[in-house]
């Protein structure tokens, strides 16, 4: 006996269209490839020492080859270790030149000598062997700093190749999480709006023309200005508070749309509740709708956070992102140095330009009207 034959399902249907599709399978690729760098750098398996200077100042890359400067320093640099224990040049134009030569001799190789002849004792002196030990054990690795990178380096030394991954990390987490609460309020809203109508859905347009009357831009900037907090957190609260009005619109039309139909009808008649009828028999038939907006989004986030760290508003000192590296690089470009700007931009490029195809044939798989 031959089993009954069954339609596939719409989720099926779009990715056996995806799979047709060259183009959204080599975004799809460059995308996974992007998220897999960046649980690699969040579980510090790559780009766990992104701030180790391990190149001298300004460092080329690879390709372009080392300055004569930069090698010689490089060759003939000096261990910390010694660096920290040669003595200051004598200030020939220094008044007390001599009494502080006089003093050195008196001190000898002990340095807190000169402090205990006195009779004071320093209350900062354990604190200050046990910082020096510190910085001895973490920073004799690095001693002898290289003279190129196969990106290169920035102006303190740390390397552009795993700093633009670290800063992946940020961008990414950013538009993602940012992306995900933008479409969870906007959904919520516009299911709510869709559903009920009547004086909810008026409330709710009206809340939603206050926030599409103001430029994007100026909201995302004002609500910066308000919070007055740097953080990664504060960004993602920023992004998604003022992101939900594209997927609110578009799940309200679907909700009114849906709610007419037999199956909620059924539902009706069986005694089923508002919300169960809202989130257990229409969400499922416009999930896709929320899908898409999702990977829209994120495309825009990563660039507003982009934007926000290259204006001060983003990442804390100490956090990296591709904002962070641009504002950095503005200043490199007058001194010639143009490797940070590549990579943070072509990493951020490539992304960007390979999520928004995927994204378009991902709408284009999920449209019911395409056969």
């Amino acid at each position: 006996m031959s089993k009954p034959h069954t339609s596939p399902g719409l989720w099926a249907l779009a990715w056996r269209r995806l799979r047709g599709d060259k183009i959204a399978m080599v975004s799809l690729a460059v995308v996974g490839a992007f998220f897999l760098l960046v649980l690699a750098s969040a579980s510090g398996l790559v780009a766990a020492n992104w701030e180790d200077e391990v190149a001298v100042s300004y460092a080329p890359p690879t390709f372009v080859g080392a300055d004569k400067d930069a090698a010689g320093a490089a060759d003939g640099a000096i261990p910390l270790a010694d660096e920290r224990s040669a003595p200051t040049p004598v200030n020939v134009l220094d008044p007390l030149a001599d009494d502080i030569a006089e003093l050195r001799a008196q001190m000898g190789s002990n340095p807190s000598a000169g402090v205990e002849m006195y009779g004071v004792t320093d209350p900062l002196a354990d604190d200050l062997t046990a910082l020096r030990a510190g910085m001895g054990k973490t920073k004799k690795l690095i001693a002898h700093k290289a003279a190129t990178l196969p990106f290169g380096a920035d102006k303190w030394g740390h390397d552009i190749l795993q700093k633009t991954i670290k800063g992946g990390e940020t961008s990414i987490v950013v538009g993602l999480v940012a992306a995900l609460l933008a479409v969870v309020l906007g959904t919520l809203f516009g299911a709510v709006s869709g559903y009920f109508g009547g004086i909810v859905d008026d409330f709710f347009n009206w809340f939603y023309s206050i926030f599409t009357s103001i430029p994007s831009i100026l909201m995302i900037l004002t609500v910066a200005a308000v919070l007055q907090q740097k953080g990664v957190l504060t960004i993602v609260l920023i992004l998604g508070l003022t992101g939900w009005t594209g997927p609110y619109r578009l799940i309200r039309a679907e909700y009114i749309k849906h709610k007419a139909r037999e199956y909620v009808m059924a539902a009706d008649a069986i005694g089923a509740s508002h919300w169960r009828k809202m989130f257990s028999h229409i969400f499922p038939n416009v999930s896709h709708v929320a899908l898409v907006q999702m990977s829209i989004l994120v495309v825009g986030f990563i660039k507003a956070e982009v934007i926000l760290s290259f204006l001060g508003f983003g990442v804390p000192v100490g956090t990296v992102s591709w904002g962070s590296m641009l504002n950095e690089a503005q200043n490199e470009l007058i001194l010639g140095k143009w490797w940070q700007l590549t990579a943070a931009a072509t990493a951020m490029a490539v992304l960007v330009t390979a999520f928004s195809l995927f994204t378009d044939a991902l709408r284009d798989a999920l449209d019911p009207k395409v056969k």
